[in-house]
């Protein structure tokens, strides 16, 4: 089991404490490379239940999302234990999946390598 890199929890720390959705990150986990934009959790939870609640199949797992119930949880108060992502991509070559970027949530202490920033794409 990995420790978390403490400056990573702090940067996710003052995402969360600033309910920002500004900070362009990218990670190294599990051997894949994931860039995007932070978002604090229950912002990020909130919009994933929107996304579910559109889809006929997938609506009844919108309410697992809903940020009323992540205040809920025990485990609150603490530092944060995840980064998640919106306008995210997984690099694979020189092209980012999905295209129009996804949500990613990822475990810092997953996190093998960081750096700020997102990478961007071109065809030249």
């Amino acid at each position: 089991m990995s420790n978390a890199d403490e400056l990573l929890v702090d940067v996710a720390a003052i995402v969360e404490s600033e309910q920002s959705n500004q900070m362009s990150l990218t990670v190294v986990t599990g051997g894949a490379v994931i860039t995007g934009r932070l978002a604090p959790e229950a912002v990020w939870r909130q919009r994933v239940s929107e996304i579910l609640r559109d889809s006929d199949r997938l609506g009844p797992f919108a309410g697992v999302f809903t940020a009323d119930e992540a205040q809920d949880r025990p485990d609150r108060g603490g530092p944060p234990t995840h980064l998640h992502f919106h306008v995210a991509r997984i690099l694979q070559g020189s092209m980012g999946i999905p295209e129009t970027g996804g949500m990613y949530r990822v475990a810092i202490k997953d996190v093998s390598g960081w750096t700020v920033g997102d990478f961007s794409y071109s065809d030249s």
